[in-house]
């Protein structure tokens, strides 16, 4: 086990986004200091940090400088170039490595690596061409779905295919990039678990998260799953032993299928905090944001006992169509709680904020907070 670095010490973060932000404030709780790089500038992460490094992660000069002053580095963005991560690994350490992201933000490698570790995937074959294609959809069969290989998220960069007349404008659709054709899942729902590893191999999660999707995007989701109990103890066994074969140290994100005959799948991984896991913040003893500051600083992990039932909405830039959403009428349930960005324009399916609410059981947590969403544009 490396040494503790101590409150006090400064974080460096490799993306400002809204993930970026809440480990900010985490870590500023414990008494960190932080520092962000981004091609973005007055940036939700920007807007807690100590300093602001506006720079394209391929500056490898910038980063070079980053990572000098910094203690150790993390990540909210998948999508960092590996020599990003390389170059920053010999400053500061890069937790989790670079080694991490490298097989996380690519879909064939991700995959590859699963199935080589015996973990369970969707049958998948990877496409680097128009031909290749074909000859995927011959061994897979139809339905299936085409997803780019790289930098894909929120259902980006993928199209279903489920008869031979779609085959071409879903070639096209993805740019006739490299990526990866799976068999279509029947699926009875998504579930999640978001846990972490310290730099001693110790192991938390919080435990299974039903996940509902509205195009693509994370909707809703409720902890503590009412899964038999046997799917919630494969669904964290596979967890545990996704983050030890990857070596982390730090949080990630398993997203599951729960097949309709009761089997689990992997679909992706985030090798970072995960929306899925946003309801921690209020609801759990340890976020997973705290968390990931304790992990990479070498510090021991929290616990994540959850404290009361809960259920999380997310907020998008939808919202905002007829003008700013009424944040008072949502907060009139006081079992609510807001969360928003900072972000400077709202878009149609840009993640602006989330709310988090609290009710007697499950499902009237999670009818809490669908009702305080429905209020904001009454």
């Amino acid at each position: 086990m490396s040494e503790a670095i101590l409150p006090g010490a400064i974080i460096g973060i490799l993306g400002s986004g809204q993930l970026g932000r809440m480990t900010a404030s985490a870590a500023r709780r414990l008494g960190y200091r932080v520092h962000t790089l981004s091609p973005g500038a007055d940036t939700p992460t920007g807007h807690l940090a100590d300093r602001e490094v506006t720079a394209e992660y391929d500056d490898l000069n910038a980063v070079a400088d980053f990572a000098r002053g910094v203690d150790v580095l993390t990540f909210e963005f998948e999508n960092v170039p590996a020599a990003t991560t390389e170059c920053a690994e010999r400053y500061a350490p890069v937790r989790p490595a670079g080694q991490v992201l490298h097989v996380c933000q690519n879909r064939s490698r991700e995959k590859g690596f699963l199935n080589g570790h015996g973990f369970p995937v969707t049958p998948f074959r990877d496409v680097d061409s128009r031909e290749a294609l074909d000859g995927a959809i011959a061994a897979l069969g139809l339905p299936a779905v085409l997803k780019t290989a790289g930098f894909g998220y929120d259902g980006k960069g993928q199209a279903v295919i489920r008869d031979a007349a779609e085959v071409d404008a879903a070639w096209e659709s993805i740019g006739s990039d490299p990526a990866v054709l799976e068999t279509l899942v029947d699926f009875q729902c998504e579930v999640s678990v978001v846990a972490a590893r310290g730099t001693d191999g110790s192991f938390a999660h919080w435990g299974v998260v039903i996940n509902d999707h509205r195009d693509h995007i994370l909707d809703v989701s409720v902890p503590e799953a009412p899964l038999p109990a046997p799917v919630r103890e494969r669904a964290v066994d596979v967890a545990r032993g996704i983050l030890e074969a990857l070596d982390v140290v730090g949080v990630l994100c398993v997203e599951f299928f729960l097949r309709a005959d009761g089997e689990l799948m992997v679909n992706e991984l985030a090798p970072r905090p995960h929306n899925s896991g946003h309801f921690s913040f209020d609801a759990s003893v340890t976020s997973q944001f705290e968390q990931q500051v304790r992990a990479v600083c070498g510090l021991p992990l929290g616990s994540t006992e959850l404290l009361r039932p809960a259920a999380m909405v997310n907020l998008l830039g939808d919202l905002w169509a007829a003008g700013e959403p009424d944040w008072s009428a949502a907060l009139g349930d006081p079992q609510v709680k807001l969360h928003l960005y900072g972000k400077s324009e709202a878009k149609p399916g840009r993640k602006m904020g989330h709310m988090v609410a609290f009710g007697r059981d499950h499902d009237d947590a999670r009818q809490r907070a669908l009702a305080a969403r429905a209020a904001l544009t009454r």
